[in-house]
């Protein structure tokens, strides 16, 4: 996902990508621990999405105080 797309959402739908996403990192994690995983990248994809997720909601916060 693209900063802009994340920026676009409230925060109730960010907490829910962030739940997605952790366990879509979770099952990458076990495909990978199991040889099952073709694309290895996807990890850190996933990893830097929730990072952004992270990264918006923070800011989100401290807009609001």
């Amino acid at each position: 996902m693209k900063a802009k797309e994340i920026r676009s959402l409230t925060a109730e739908e960010l907490q829910n990508k962030l739940a997605d996403l952790k366990k879509d990192l979770f099952n990458l994690r076990l495909q990978h621990a199991t040889n099952q995983l073709d694309n290895v990248n996807k990890i850190t994809e996933v990893k830097r999405d929730i990072a952004r997720v992270n990264t918006v909601l923070r800011e989100l916060q401290l807009a609001a105080k």
